[in-house]
């Protein structure tokens, strides 16, 4: 792969990044491959004997050594993007022919009366949005159509997962900003912030339910089958960010599994969904699906990072966000090995007075932030390998520059 994927890929290049993944394998060699079949079992994380989380005190020792490597090389790196960009197109200009007017035909799908509840469920079908989930879905309907028959006209199911697709993260999103007490998103007030929170869970529970309208629609059993599971994965998924694992070693598996659930899920199954519309080969499905696990998990691995490294103008939300809702994400999870103090306050969820003040500072101190960008790197490097097995499309190749573009984002 000649592309170079940000300042990490080039460190990688330079044999140094390749050591440094090494480590972050270590902490999280006990989580095994998805599998993408349907079914209960489909999508879940299996540990094996070895628990997630296993970093010896000399990889502690390790980290710490490449820290003022890691941060001397970061300016120098992360120029190495124009190429890439010259070789592969741009995924939001490549699928934006095929998201043309998707808000419109989210607010048909959304055959409302009443005038109240038509303004909350439209309430974020703006436009401002990143559409990330959409445009990934109809460049891998592409992609697959391509490699199966060398066709690339995407069919008007594949267009339709698609939009539901988006339905079901928003719908995702009214009930997380209730369940959060979130103020704003997308730098405007969230729906229970204007409504209110019991008016907010009906409309997200609304969205849902044409979601899965339109999903019948479709008409196809499989399909159906696939994307119900990710209902599922976000109830779960919410259950385990609710929870939090006593045992240090076992504390990175539970975020994995959890990261996987509540933003990886979606973006996996739907990927599979229209791969299975548009061929019928099983390793297709499954190359699909896994594409969109990896790319997922890497795209929230970013999302966790920037909330130490953004301002609050930048995401549209305030930052230290997850420290103040007691979440520990990778960043923190990688800083208790040069602070363990951090895991006393992840048990108490940071609820004492300067828990998520001395946190945050802890963090901002260690190489939790490169770590986890290390280990998001490594999610990207698998996305690409997946993704690489199609045969050669403009979509294929968006699709393996969008990696960098989850990497380097800002926002």
């Amino acid at each position: 792969m000649s592309m170079v994927w940000g300042w990490g890929w080039r460190l990688r290049c330079c044999g140094h990044h390749s050591a440094a993944l090494a480590g972050v394998r270590s902490l999280t060699n006990g989580v095994l491959r998805e599998g993408g079949g349907g079914g209960a079992a489909a999508g879940k994380i299996r540990i094996s004997p070895i628990r997630s989380g296993l970093l010896t005190h000399s990889m502690s020792a390790f980290w710490w050594s490449q820290s003022r490597f890691l941060h001397s090389s970061q300016v120098t790196c992360c120029c190495s993007k124009t190429n890439s960009e010259a070789k592969y197109k741009d995924p939001f200009k490549l699928g934006s022919s095929d998201l043309k007017n998707l808000y419109e035909d989210i607010k048909k799908e959304l055959i409302i009366t009443t005038q109240e509840l038509k303004d909350m469920c439209e309430y974020y079908f703006d436009g401002k949005g990143k559409a990330l989930r959409p445009m990934l879905v109809v460049l891998m309907a592409r992609a697959c159509n391509a490699h199966h028959n060398n066709c690339r006209e995407m069919h008007p199911a594949q267009r339709s997962i698609a939009v539901i697709a988006e339905m079901i993260h928003t719908a995702s999103l009214v009930h997380d900003d209730v369940i959060d007490g979130s103020n704003s998103r997308r730098g405007k007030k969230t729906v229970n912030q204007i409504w209110g929170e019991r008016k907010a869970v009906l409309a997200g529970d609304y969205i849902l339910s044409a979601a899965s309208v339109a999903l019948a629609k479709i008409g196809n059993a499989t399909v159906i089958s696939v994307l119900s599971q990710v209902i599922e994965d976000l109830v779960r998924g919410e259950f385990l960010q609710l929870g939090s694992k006593e045992n240090e070693n076992e504390r990175f598996a539970h975020y994995l599994e959890k990261t996987f659930k509540k933003t990886a899920s979606l973006i996996a199954n739907s990927c599979k969904a229209v791969s299975i519309l548009g061929c019928p080969d099983p390793k297709v499905h499954e190359i699909a699906f896994q594409y969109g696990r990896n790319i997922g998990i890497a795209f929230q691995l970013i999302d966790d990072i920037l909330d130490f490294t953004s301002c609050a103008s930048q995401l549209g939300k305030p930052t230290a966000a997850d420290l103040k809702l007691g979440l520990a994400t990778g960043p923190v999870l990688f800083a208790c090995q040069q602070f363990p103090e951090l895991n006393a306050m992840i048990m108490r969820r940071f609820s004492l007075p300067g828990d998520v003040e001395r946190a945050w500072q802890y963090v901002r101190q260690s190489d939790g932030v490169h770590q986890t960008t290390y280990l998001a790197q490594r999610y990207c490097n698998e996305a690409i390998q997946e993704i690489s097995k199609l045969q050669p499309s403009p979509e294929r190749d968006a699709l393996i520059h969008l990696t960098e573009i989850v990497l380097t984002r800002d926002k």
